[in-house]
């Protein structure tokens, strides 16, 4: 069984260009990056036959599954991204963008309460995720298209399964990050 991570193409809305925001501003900023348009690629699949495919219900990954997968597809909200922070929770100053990723991350390690969902509750949904599709596609080749921080932690679990496979600290946009189940 091999199961391939794939994170949705490059979206077309770059990092904010503003220097320094508050948190509403960021938030919405994320807004727009959430229906923001995709730059379509290639991806290189390595030859391999996907028997299923799922994807995040979200527009990014919805886009790059129809484009890269010729099969059935099934949406799922389970793949999509970890929920961005109430950002004006973790604080009301005005930062810079490096600043914001950096109290993103703090706050996302220390199990801020401005995020809508835990480490332990993105844990726990990958963990359903990964048992909805290998009970459905047991035995089968098994594409996921979904976002950087969700797909760390579904790498993560595929480890915890027994599976092999790269490790990566960002996914990058359209490429195809490989798990193979041994023995």
């Amino acid at each position: 069984m091999k199961i391939g991570l794939v994170r949705h193409f490059k979206v077309k809305r770059g990092l904010p260009a503003k220097g320094w925001m508050t948190g509403e501003e960021l938030t919405r900023w994320f807004m727009e990056y959430d229906q923001s348009d995709v730059e379509i690629g290639a991806v290189e699949m390595n030859g391999i036959e996907w028997q299923r495919c799922y994807a995040s219900d979200m527009p990014r990954a919805r886009i790059t599954a129809q484009t890269i997968h010729s099969g059935p597809i099934r949406y799922l909200e389970g793949l999509r991204e970890i929920p961005y922070p109430a950002f004006e929770r973790i604080s009301r100053r005005r930062l810079p963008i490096i600043g914001w990723l950096l109290w993103m991350r703090t706050a996302w390690m220390l199990d801020h309460e401005a995020f809508r969902e835990s480490r332990a509750g993105v844990r726990a949904r990958a963990a359903r995720v990964l048992d909805e599709i290998t009970a459905e596609g047991e035995g089968e080749n098994i594409l996921l298209v979904g976002h950087a921080a969700f797909m760390q932690e579904l790498s993560r679990e595929l480890r915890r399964r027994g599976f092999k496979g790269p490790g990566f600290r960002r996914a990058a946009n359209g490429q195809l990050y490989l798990f193979e189940r041994q023995g």
